[in-house]
């Protein structure tokens, strides 16, 4: 339909979209299947999947395996702090201590379950990266979710991702959908224009786009949504992430493998990050790279057909999905209510519960994607993880989650909640040395007792159950080194075995001084959420991670402070102590600096000379990557230029494509009482020309005007400074 036919009662937005004919349908013929809300507290039915006697053993291993390591180190603490007997304070300490220890516990034997599947290395679902790519039989769509991204680099990624699927010969067996959520007016014409020249450039008619003007339930909705209208017309959909990139292979060896096993409803790839600038990008990166194969095979090995969804780069079963993963709202309000933010972790438990397996198979190559650039973006994006992770609280109890996914929300749950008590166990530590350094002991209380009450610890133990918890940590980080070196081409994509090695000390450095600023951080951010702060939805940076100087210093003053105070009460009741905590003083002491320096791309490009945090994907891109880039470098010079109005005004073509891809023809439905809509409209009846009327509207407005076809005719007809009649 052209924008003429499509909006016939607005002549001003007809006559100057030029009468442009011949845009090809932005959608496809709906396909609805129906989704329906979930209960969690009611079973549904549900077929069962029989556990091999393996797979209970590796299970046995992981977690009984953390446990015996636990009461090992419960018991050398116990035997560190109970000398003449243990203080309230010496409990505090020795309870927060158990738990701490076994998170790290229990990463280290998934580690060592790593190391087990490494050794015999199997993509797993019948999945043969070597055999030649298998002849589909259904269909999939590709899901792009967008929320106010640059459109440059979205439209360059799913440009090289839907190249690399015809070179495969597959491509007819694929549908991508560019799904929109976003709210701002210039970026949403950026996109529509975009859209246009990807389906000029690639000839695709399997290409469509979207565009939600209400962002109701975040990304889960706009999935959800999409289910709704389309998702009768295919097997299986492929969700991505706004910088995912997946190579043509990949994505037709999910498919087959989900043709294959009838019984799989989710499988989940794992991403490589690549495309780091930064220093901070650039370690993490690295250590993603390195460390991430291993603890993802050690997940893969025993977690099995109960697995877990990280939210993209992941194939799912439509009919799955549809049945099963409807997310309720959550009773109460924000942050703890309304709809669910952390959406992956609960899908996925809700379609294993449905009776569908849920694989990992983190051995299959060609998934990708971008991390954040700073300290900083992490902060941001940690903030709303950790809201939508505790929120998973109100999920735990639901009735019918298979045991390993309830251990995977309670997982989620703890990677947050570790770092108030890494924070509780060292204010405790410090004030039972406080207590021992200005309090007298009282070595006779008024009760009754045959013996004096010695406040002391166990000093040569203590020594030995520090060096033995910092082993248990960073050993998986050598384990997962030995195992990648095994390989020539790995070494040679990490620079060498010397390189990879000193890339190691590198990371481990940086990321030791990162850990008590993030902890501070997220202790913060979990304190926020208990009293009720909601962390909102903000797009994500990519790329250079540089941040003016005095924001960082202002957004990171109280840790510099909370890192002094903290070694001042040190030093004052001892060095040695002082020197015990210095790695947390002196992290949180230089946290502004720090996340400058590391958030520069000068800084990262300095170690790539030196030949250090390299990773394959940086010294060998592969070839999606390298044709994302090329893409991406040719688009930044034809970027839309100017604001949205100005920019429909230049280009009738736009214009037309945008009026036709409206929905319901930008007409307002009965009901739709959008207060942005009448005040946009309202305010264009007051313009008297076309720069009043912009500067008078909100960006809210003004996205809700490119929407309402009346208030865009009114807009329009402003552009000669022709008043609009009341």
């Amino acid at each position: 339909m052209d924008a003429v036919t499509a909006a016939p009662a607005y002549p001003e937005a007809a006559r100057l979209a030029g009468g442009s004919t011949g845009f090809a349908p932005a959608l496809p013929e709906e396909a609805p299947l129906d989704m329906p809300v979930q209960s969690l507290r009611d079973v549904p039915p549900a077929r069962r999947l029989p556990a091999s006697a393996g797979l209970l053993l590796r299970r046995a291993f992981v977690i009984g395996g953390a446990g015996a390591l636990t009461v090992i180190g419960a018991h050398e603490m116990y035997r560190v702090l109970d000398v003449g007997g243990l203080t309230a304070l010496e409990g505090v300490v020795l309870a927060l201590f158990v738990l701490l220890f076994a998170w790290i516990g229990f990463s280290f034997t998934n580690a060592v379950g790593g190391v087990i599947a490494m050794m015999a290395p199997a993509v797993g679902l019948g999945i043969d990266p070597q055999a030649p790519l298998p002849v589909l039989r259904t269909r999939t769509a590709l899901l792009m979710p967008t929320y106010n991204e640059a459109p440059t680099r979205v439209f360059a990624g799913l440009q090289a991702i839907y190249e690399s699927l015809e070179a495969t010969g597959a491509a007819e067996a694929f549908d991508v959908f560019i799904l929109s959520d976003t709210t701002d007016a210039d970026i949403w014409i950026a996109e529509e224009a975009a859209f246009l020249a990807l389906r000029e450039r690639t000839g695709g008619g399997r290409l469509f786009y979207r565009r939600r003007p209400r962002n109701t339930d975040r990304k889960a909705g706009n999935i959800a949504e999409w289910v709704t209208r389309f998702g009768g017309r295919y097997e299986s959909m492929l969700v991505l992430d706004a910088d995912s990139l997946m190579s043509g292979e990949c994505i037709v060896r999910l498919a087959a493998a989900m043709e294959a096993n009838g019984q799989v409803g989710l499988i989940q790839t794992l991403p490589v990050i690549v495309g780091g600038r930064s220093l901070f990008a650039r370690a993490q990166q690295f250590a993603g790279r390195l460390y991430g194969p291993l603890i993802a095979r050690g997940l893969a090995w025993w977690h099995g057909p109960d697995s877990n969804y990280w939210g993209h780069n992941a194939i799912i079963r439509t009919r799955a999905f549809a049945e099963c993963a409807g997310l309720p709202h959550l009773k109460g309000r924000k942050p703890f209510g309304g709809h669910i933010l952390s959406h992956d972790f609960v899908e996925a438990a809700l379609i294993r519960r449905g009776g569908w397996a849920v694989h990992m198979v983190p051995a299959l190559a060609g998934s990708y994607e971008e991390g954040p650039p700073s300290l900083t973006d992490l902060a941001i994006r940690d903030r709303r993880w950790c809201q939508g992770n505790l929120q998973h609280t109100a999920v735990l109890p639901a009735r019918g989650l298979h045991p390993l996914s309830r251990l995977h929300l309670l997982t989620g749950i703890g990677s947050y909640i570790t770092a108030p008590l890494w924070l509780a166990m060292l204010l405790a530590g410090l004030l039972i040395a406080l207590q021992a350094r200005f309090v007298p002991p009282d070595y006779f209380p008024s009760q009754f007792s045959l013996f004096p009450a010695w406040p002391a610890q166990d000093p040569a133990r203590a020594a030995r159950v520090f060096v033995g918890t910092m082993t248990i940590l960073l050993l998986p980080k050598l384990m997962a080194y030995a195992m990648t070196m095994r390989e020539a081409s790995a070494r040679r994509g990490f620079g060498g075995a010397l390189r990879a090695f000193a890339g190691i000390l590198v990371e481990t450095l940086i990321s030791g001084l990162a850990a008590p600023v993030m902890m501070v951080t997220q202790s913060a951010a979990v304190v926020g959420i208990l009293a009720g702060r909601d962390g909102g939805w903000s797009p994500q940076r990519r790329g250079d991670g540089s941040v003016p100087l005095r924001a960082t210093l202002r957004h990171f003053a109280p840790h510099t402070l909370f890192g002094l105070a903290m070694g001042g009460a040190a030093l004052a009741i001892s060095l040695p102590l002082f020197l015990w905590m210095s790695p947390v003083v002196l992290g949180l002491a230089i946290a502004a600096p720090l996340v400058a320096w590391t958030a520069r791309s000068a800084a990262g490009a300095r170690f790539a000379r030196w030949g250090l945090l390299a990773t394959p994907e940086e010294r060998e891109p592969p070839p999606v990557l390298r044709r994302a880039n090329e893409i991406a470098d040719q688009l930044e010079a034809a970027t839309l230029p100017g604001d949205a109005v100005h920019a429909l005004l230049k280009r009738p073509e736009l214009l037309a494509a945008h009026l036709a891809m409206l929905p319901h023809g930008g007409r307002r439905l009965a009901g739709d009482h959008a207060p942005e809509r009448l005040v946009a409209r309202a305010k264009l009846d007051d313009a008297g020309c076309l720069d009043e009327a912009l500067a008078a509207l909100t960006p809210r407005e003004t996205a809700a005007a490119l929407g309402d076809a009346e208030a865009l005719d009114r807009l329009l007809r402003l552009r000669d400074g022709e008043t609009v009649a009341t």
